[in-house]
């Protein structure tokens, strides 16, 4: 492990030193954003079901553990079920990197878990659907706990003036990796027949390929972040006191209410973004008569205008504050499902232009919302705080479905479900703006930004 100097808030002193971790940290976004696109987002979902539906019996449903599932939702289910596993593992996680200060090799292990579990779908043929849900609770379960620990070194790498900066560009790294993957993949399996290959093997290739690019990249973060020696009164290991920690951190946030104001407002916009990007395909495919071209395309141009959008609103957060320029992120998406609303049918052109609108504000509200809330973590508490994070991120992320299924049980209308959306950005829009930053970074005990 590379020796260093650190100041007393546990941040790198050294400029040189600091910036060769920072480009380290790029990486991480690099190595596992491809997960999150090439395999959850696009094909993933479609293979897990078509193999289940070739298990399944005469009536639809497949069995696992002697319970009947109808094969069209296995792929949700082992979705929800890698969220329980990932809430239940990343406060243990992030007590466990603070209270020893390792959090490289636990970084590592979920790294390396979820990409062997990524590189393992590659065996996903014929009727193994049990290995499919397996390997896909595994490796999102691995990516929650792996962001845990990835998120609590920013406040570490970065100046509190440098982190909204830095931020946007690990996103921006992640963006770009899930593009450019994304391309190489659509390549394989759109012409897969000229390659000698069946669409199956090409989608396994195409899922495997997320896996090993995974853990190739994440190679160069493991030799350029290091730990940090902690020194704590309260010795107590952290093996067996996770539970204990959770709770104790739970109450500590208590003393910490402007912070807990932001992770409430976050908590309500975020589900509404997740909801979009979930949801924008259905919405696509349903109600617009798109075809599945058109929108793998236009899951490209986001992930494409996602790295500007990134960079470009970490630019304006320089000028104008990262609250100021995540609110504005609001009204634009607020003004996506408005637009999203009307959008007429079979209408590629138009659905273009509105994936676009969402690369260019999704990147940017994601990146600003993380390093502002690393301002507001207490010093030595930042993977149990960004565990707490996290979760509001991946964790709790099921109240915009089923805002967004109840309104189109109640309407047989996927314009009504997409409006429906609106109350997360308004609900969040007024509980941020409600929330003094500059009081919340200082009652946290950090340096206030010039800008915040």
């Amino acid at each position: 492990m590379t020796a260093g100097t650190t100041d007393p808030e546990g941040r790198t002193a050294d400029p040189a030193e600091r910036r060769r971790e920072q480009r380290g940290w790029y990486f991480y976004d690099f190595a596992c954003s491809v997960y999150s696109t090439s395999v959850v987002t696009v094909f993933l979902g479609p293979y897990l079901t078509a193999v289940a539906k070739a298990a399944a019996d005469s009536e639809g449903f497949v069995h696992p553990l002697g319970i009947p599932v109808r094969a069209g939702s296995l792929f949700a289910y082992a979705v929800s079920l890698s969220i329980v596993v990932a809430v239940l593992a990343m406060p243990l996680v992030g007590a466990a990197a603070d209270r020893t200060g390792r959090k490289k090799p636990l970084l590592a292990a979920a790294a390396y878990v979820g990409a062997a579990a990524t590189t393992g779908m590659f065996f996903l043929g014929g009727e193994r659907y049990l290995l499919g849900a397996f390997l896909l609770i595994v490796a999102n379960a691995s990516l929650s706990v792996s962001m845990v620990l990835y998120n609590a070194y920013l406040p570490q790498i970065a100046e509190p003036d440098e982190r909204d900066t830095v931020s946007s560009r690990g996103w921006a790294f992640g963006y770009t990796s899930g593009a450019l993957v994304l391309v190489l993949n659509l390549v394989l399996y759109s012409g897969h027949d000229s390659f000698g290959l069946s669409e199956g093997t090409a989608v396994r290739i195409c899922l495997a390929s997320a896996g090993l690019w995974w853990g190739a990249f994440t190679l160069i973060p493991l030799r350029r972040l290091r730990d940090r020696r902690i020194d704590r009164a309260h010795g107590e290991g952290a093996v067996g006191s996770g539970w204990k920690q959770l709770v104790a951190t739970l109450r500590d946030m208590r003393r910490h209410p402007l912070t807990l104001s932001f992770l409430l407002a976050y908590l309500i916009y975020n589900d509404g973004v997740q909801t979009v990007i979930s949801q924008a395909s259905v919405f696509g495919s349903e109600e617009l008569g798109l075809d599945q071209t058109t929108l793998i395309t236009a899951v490209l141009l986001v992930q494409v205008l996602a790295v500007a959008g990134a960079l470009g609103m970490g630019r304006m957060a320089r000028s104008y504050g990262a609250k100021r320029t995540i609110l504005m992120s609001l009204a634009v998406w607020t003004a996506i499902l408005l637009a999203g609303y009307f959008l007429p049918a079979d209408a590629p052109v138009f659905f273009y232009c509105l994936a676009a609108a969402i690369g260019l504000v999704l990147g940017g509200s994601q990146a600003l919302s993380r390093s502002l809330f690393s301002h507001l973590v207490p010093r030595g508490k930042e993977a149990e705080y960004f565990s707490a994070y996290e979760m509001s991120d991946r964790g709790l992320s099921w109240l915009g479905p089923l805002v967004f299924g109840i309104a189109y049980q109640l309407t047989g209308s996927y314009r009504d479900a997409i409006i429906s959306l609106v109350i997360f950005f308004a609900v969040g829009f007024v509980l941020l703006a409600r929330v003094p930053v500059r009081r919340a970074v200082a009652a946290a005990g950090n340096p206030v930004p010039d800008r915040i």
